[in-house]
C-alpha cells in the first residue's frame, strides 16, 4: 500500500514521461482504502480529445497517442472520490504501464451530495406551476451557484435564469424524458431512486450534452446502466416533515459476474398520512431493475426498467382572507370521513418505463449507442363534481335539469365573511360572524353532507348530486434513437443523434366514486336541450363508477429530430458548434360529440406540423490554468406543446389560430477563476423568447361584447404572440480558508419581463363566437414564478474525523404575483354593452393594475452529518433544518380574473376584505430532514 502511494507521489512530481509518437498509456485505478479496482473512472488529457475510462477491473488504456511532445495535465475523476490532476511530460518513446493508481474516497463529499439530492427532492411540488424545475440540478454539477440553486434556493421555487423545466432537457440512458403535453419532465416517474441517479452528466445553459442538442436552460443525462454502478449494497431511512414524513430505500449492485453479467436492483417507499400542509397524504413506491450483458469486447446490451407508482394529496392556493383566518398550513381540499383524512384532489401516477440500450465500440475512436424506450400507464387527478340529478321536460318540450348541488369547497367565496360584507350599504354582520366562526372551527369538506345529499336525491327519484371524478391521461410513448460519438483526431470530437418519438394519449373524465349514489347524469347543469349533452351519441346518459363522462378524446403526437455537434480542443481553446433540425406533428380525435360543438368535436382535427431548427456555438478560452473565459450563443425554434396547441381540447377540435413555434435567442459569457483555494464563476446572460402561447381556464365576470345579459362565463383564455426577456447575472464563490473550513456565497440578479403586448382571445361554451379583446398590455410586467433575485452567504466545516456541518443565510427578493392578462385589455375600460365605462379614471386604473411584489425575506438553513468506516462498510447520517427562524413568505400567487373590468375590480379593492383577492402559495416553516444509511 505504501509503495503504491509512493508511486503516486512520484507521478505528482512529474517523473512520468510518455512518448508523443504512437504511444500507448495503460494502468489501473484502485480504491485507496480497500485496494479494490474502481470501474467508471474517467481519465482525460486536458487540452486534447483523448479520454479513457476504466473497465470493471479498474484498467484504462490510451492507445495511439500522437501528440506533440510537451507537458500535459492528466485528470482522474470519479463520483465519490477526490479528483487527481497532475502534469505529464510527453517526450519519451515507448508504451507506458502505470500499474496501480490509488484514488482517495471523499466520504464527506458523498454525504453532502446525497444530502443535496434528498433535500432537493423533498422540496419538489409539481402542483405549483414552475416548482418542478430544480430536480435536474440535484447533484449534476460541482458549480457553487448551481448547488445553491438546487438546495437552498429550491424551497422558494427559484428558477435559475427564470426558466422552467420546459426549457431544459432530461434524459435517462440517452432517452429524453420531457413530455409532449407540457414540455416538462415528470420527476415522479423516477422519484425515490436517488442513489441510482448519481451517474449524471450535466451541461449548463446552452452547452450541448453528450446525448442531446439541449435547450436554453441546460440538459442532464442520467446513466442508469447496471455496469456503471459500483459493487455493493446500501439501505437508508429518512424522516422529515416536508413533502413526506418517512422514506425507506435500498439497492444492490452486483458488479461484474461470471460471463460478463451485471445487475442492479432498487426499492424505495415514501409515505405520509399528512405532510407539512394539512391533508396532504403521500404514498409512493419505487422499483428499479437493470441487467447488462457483455456480448463481446465491443458490444454491450443493457435492459433497464423502473416503476414508481405514487399518490399525493394536493393543496390549495388561498386568498389573504383565508390565510388570516386559518394560517399557512390550511388546505381546503380535504375533510374528515369516518374519523380519517380524505383529500378530494389526489394526483396518482402509474407509468412504468422500459429501456433497451445497445452499446457498440465500432473502433478505438468511435462509439454507437442505440436506444429504445417505452413508457405507458396513467396519470389521474381527482376532484369533486356536482350538477343536475333529474331530467325534466318543460311544457314547451324543452329539457332542463334540476337538483344541482352547491359548491362544496369550504373556502368558496360565498362561504367566507367577506361575501356577507360586500355591499357597503347592506352589510350582514351576523352572517359574516357566523361564517367566520364556522370557517375557523372547521373549514373543511363535509363528506357526510355530500353522502346525505346523494341519499336525499335518490329518495326523490334523482341521481347523485356529488361525485368524485378523475381527469385521466393514459399514455403510450415509444422513443427510438441512435447516438454516434467519434474522435476524428486528437483535437476534434463529433457526436450526433437521430431520434423518433410517437405518442398515443387517451384523455377522459371518469366517475371514481358516486358517494353512495346510484349514477350521475352526464349533462351540463347550466345549459339546456342538446347543448347540455356531453355526448350527443348517448343522450342523458347515467354514468356509473368507472365509466367515462364529460369528455373523451385522443391525442396523437410524433417528433423526428437530428442533431450534430463538433467539439474542437487545444491547449488554449475549447470550442463547439452544434446544429439541430426537427419535425413535430399533433392531432386530436374526439370520441364524444359535445352538445355545444356538435360539428367540431367528434372525429379528427386538422394536423398541426412544426419544422424547427437551431444552431449553437461556444468557446472556453484558457488564459492560464487559473483564468478561463467562456462564451455561448444560440438561436433555435421550439414547437408549442400539446397543451398550448388546442384551445379547448376537452370539448372540441379547435386549434390556436396562427400558431407558431417559439423563437429563442440566447447568449451568456462567464469568467472562471480556479485555484487550490478559491473558485469563482461570474456569468452574464441574455435570453429572448418570442411568439410563445399560453392557455388558461377560469371564470370571468364583467365581460363586454357578448350580446347577452349575463357578463359571466367559464372561459378559455388564449394568449398568443408572447415575447419574454430574461437578463441577469449569476455568481458563485468558494474559498477553502483552511483544510477543514470552506466559505461559499452565491448571487443571482435577474430581470424577467414580458417584452410585448400579446393578443388575447376568449372562447367558451357560454358564447358561440370567440371574443377577441386585442392586445393585453403586458409589456414590462414581471414574469411570475419565484424570486428573481437571491443571495447566499455560508460556510462548510469538514472535520478529518469524517463529520461535517454547514449553514447558509439566504436572501430573496423581487418575487411577483402573476397578473391577469384579461384585466390589461380593452375590456377593462369597456361596459357590458361594448361602450366605454363611465367614471373611468386612468390614474386609479394604473394603481389597480400595478403588479404586486412580495416582501423580501431571509431564510437560515443548516445541514450536517457524520460517517464511519467499519472494515469495508460505511455508516452515516445527516440532518438538515430549513427556515430555522420560521419566516412566513409567499412562494407564488396570481390575480383572480373574476373582476375583468375597472368597475368590478375597483369595487372589490375598495372593500376592507376583497371577495376575489389574489391567491397565494406559502413556503414551508421550520422543517427538518434526517437520513441514516449503511453501505456495505
Amino acid at each position: 500500500m505504501k509503495s503504491r502511494k509512493l508511486l503516486l507521489f512520484m507521478m505528482l512530481l512529474g517523473i512520468l514521461k510518455i512518448s508523443a509518437q504512437n504511444t500507448s498509456l495503460t494502468g489501473s485505478v484502485v480504491d485507496a482504502l480497500s485496494d479494490n479496482p474502481i470501474s467508471g473512472v474517467i481519465l482525460k488529457l486536458e487540452g486534447t480529445a483523448y479520454v479513457s475510462k476504466t473497465n470493471t477491473e479498474g484498467i484504462f488504456i490510451f492507445s495511439e497517442i500522437t501528440l506533440d511532445t510537451g507537458n500535459y495535465i492528466l485528470e482522474i475523476s470519479r463520483s465519490g472520490y477526490n479528483t487527481l490532476r497532475f502534469p505529464v511530460n510527453l517526450n519519451t518513446n515507448g508504451n507506458k504501464q502505470l500499474d496501480f493508481i490509488p484514488l482517495q474516497p471523499d466520504l464527506m463529499k458523498e454525504q453532502i451530495q446525497l444530502a443535496t439530492i434528498s433535500l432537493s427532492e423533498s422540496e419538489l411540488s409539481e402542483d405549483q406551476s414552475g416548482a418542478d424545475n430544480i430536480a435536474g440540478l440535484l447533484h449534476a454539477s460541482r458549480d457553487v451557484f448551481l448547488n445553491a440553486a438546487a438546495f437552498d434556493f429550491s424551497q422558494t421555487f427559484f428558477k435559475p435564469r427564470g426558466l422552467g423545466s420546459e426549457y431544459s432537457t432530461v434524459s435517462i440512458n440517452g432517452i429524453e424524458m420531457n413530455k409532449f403535453f407540457d414540455g416538462r419532465p415528470q420527476w415522479s416517474n423516477w422519484g425515490g431512486l436517488n442513489d441510482l441517479q448519481r451517474n449524471q452528466v450535466f451541461a449548463n445553459g446552452l452547452v450541448p450534452g453528450e446525448t442531446t442538442f439541449g435547450q436554453v436552460a441546460g440538459n442532464t443525462n442520467i446513466n442508469m446502466r447496471a455496469s456503471k454502478y459500483a459493487k455493493g449494497a446500501k439501505v437508508s431511512y429518512a424522516g422529515a416533515n416536508r413533502s413526506y414524513t418517512g422514506r425507506i430505500m435500498g439497492n444492490y449492485n452486483s458488479g461484474e459476474k461470471q460471463g460478463g453479467w451485471w445487475y442492479s436492483v432498487g426499492l424505495a417507499r415514501r409515505f405520509a398520512n399528512e405532510a407539512y400542509i394539512d391533508g396532504t397524504l403521500y404514498d409512493a413506491n419505487s422499483f428499479f431493475a437493470s441487467v447488462e450483458k457483455r456480448l463481446n469486447s465491443n458490444h454491450f446490451l443493457n435492459f433497464t426498467a423502473f416503476y414508481t407508482p405514487n399518490t399525493r394529496g394536493k393543496s390549495s392556493a388561498n386568498t389573504q382572507e383565508v390565510f388570516d383566518l386559518k394560517g399557512r398550513k390550511y388546505n381546503s381540499f380535504w375533510g374528515f370521513q369516518n374519523g380519517e383524512i380524505r383529500n378530494s384532489r389526489l394526483k396518482e401516477i402509474q407509468e412504468p418505463i422500459l429501456m433497451l440500450n445497445h452499446f457498440w465500440k465500432v473502433s478505438e475512436r468511435t462509439r454507437l449507442n442505440t436506444n429504445i424506450g417505452y413508457q405507458f400507464g396513467t396519470t389521474r387527478n381527482s376532484r369533486l363534481d356536482f350538477g343536475g340529478t333529474r331530467l325534466v321536460i318543460q311544457p314547451d318540450g324543452q329539457e332542463s335539469f334540476v337538483g344541482g348541488g352547491s359548491n362544496p369547497d369550504p373556502s368558496y367565496y360565498q362561504k367566507l365573511p367577506s361575501y356577507f360584507l360586500r355591499f357597503e350599504d347592506n352589510q350582514n354582520y351576523e352572517a359574516a360572524y357566523l361564517a367566520q366562526q364556522e370557517f375557523q372551527k372547521d373549514g373543511q369538506i363535509d363528506w357526510n353532507s355530500l353522502y346525505n345529499a346523494n341519499e336525499t336525491a335518490f329518495d326523490s327519484g334523482g341521481n347523485s348530486v356529488y361525485v368524485v371524478a378523475e381527469d385521466v391521461t393514459k399514455d403510450k410513448l415509444i422513443n427510438v434513437n441512435t447516438i454516434l460519438t467519434s474522435s476524428i483526431n486528437p483535437s476534434i470530437l463529433i457526436n450526433g443523434k437521430l431520434k423518433f418519438s410517437y405518442l398515443i394519449s387517451e384523455n377522459y373524465s371518469e366517475v371514481k366514486d358516486l358517494l353512495g349514489g346510484t349514477g350521475y347524469l352526464d349533462v351540463d347543469f347550466f345549459s339546456e336541450g342538446n347543448r347540455a349533452q356531453s355526448d350527443l351519441l348517448n343522450l342523458n346518459r347515467i354514468a356509473e363508477e368507472g365509466e367515462r363522462f364529460k369528455y373523451n378524446f385522443e391525442w396523437q403526437a410524433s417528433s423526428a429530430e437530428a442533431f450534430v455537434n463538433a467539439g474542437f480542443k487545444s491547449k488554449k481553446l475549447d470550442s463547439y458548434l452544434a446544429a439541430q433540425v426537427s419535425q413535430t406533428f399533433y392531432q386530436r380525435e374526439g370520441l364524444f360529440q359535445n352538445g355545444n360543438f356538435p360539428d367540431n368535436s367528434l372525429g379528427k382535427s386538422e394536423k398541426l406540423n412544426f419544422t424547427d431548427y437551431g444552431i449553437k456555438a461556444g468557446s472556453v478560452f484558457k488564459l492560464s490554468g487559473k483564468h478561463l473565459f467562456e462564451v455561448n450563443t444560440g438561436y433555435f425554434t421550439k414547437p408549442p406543446t400539446l397543451r398550448n396547441s388546442f384551445s379547448n381540447s376537452r370539448q372540441n377540435n379547435n386549434t390556436i389560430p396562427g400558431l407558431k413555434s417559439e423563437q429563442i435567442y440566447s447568449a451568456d459569457a462567464s469568467y472562471i477563476f480556479r485555484s487550490s483555494m478559491i473558485k469563482i464563476r461570474i456569468t452574464g446572460y441574455f435570453t429572448q423568447i418570442n411568439d410563445a402561447t399560453e392557455i388558461s381556464f377560469y371564470y370571468a365576470d364583467g365581460l363586454s361584447g357578448l350580446g347577452r345579459n349575463s357578463t359571466t362565463a367559464f372561459v378559455q383564455e388564449i394568449l398568443f404572440g408572447i415575447d419574454k426577456q430574461h437578463i441577469g447575472l449569476e455568481m458563485g464563490f468558494e474559498a477553502q480558508v483552511t483544510s477543514t473550513l470552506k466559505l461559499k456565497s452565491a448571487l443571482a440578479l435577474g430581470q424577467f419581463v414580458y417584452n410585448s403586448n400579446p393578443n388575447l382571445t376568449l372562447t367558451s361554451d357560454d358564447f358561440t363566437e370567440a371574443q377577441n379583446y386585442g392586445e393585453s398590455k403586458l409589456k414590462n410586467y414581471r414574469i411570475a414564478g419565484g424570486p428573481q433575485r437571491a443571495a447566499q452567504l455560508g460556510f462548510e466545516y469538514r472535520d478529518p474525523d469524517f463529520w461535517w456541518f454547514g449553514t447558509t443565510l439566504n436572501y430573496f427578493s423581487h418575487a411577483f404575483a402573476d397578473v391577469s392578462p384579461l384585466a390589461r385589455t380593452s375590456n377593462f375600460a369597456t361596459d357590458s354593452d361594448g361602450l366605454p365605462l363611465l367614471n373611468y379614471d386612468e390614474n386609479i386604473a394604473q394603481d389597480l393594475l400595478k403588479q404586486e411584489q412580495f416582501d423580501d425575506y431571509l431564510l437560515l438553513n443548516a445541514v450536517g452529518g457524520k460517517s464511519w468506516r467499519i472494515k469495508n462498510n460505511y455508516i452515516g447520517f445527516f440532518i438538515s433544518i430549513n427556515n430555522i427562524l420560521d419566516v412566513v413568505y409567499k412562494t407564488g400567487g396570481f390575480e383572480q380574473s373574476r373582476n375583468a373590468n375597472f368597475r368590478t375590480l375597483k369595487e372589490d379593492r375598495d372593500r376592507e376584505q376583497p371577495v376575489f383577492g389574489s391567491k397565494y402559495w406559502y413556503g414551508t416553516g421550520s422543517s427538518y430532514y434526517a437520513n441514516i444509511y449503511v453501505r456495505f
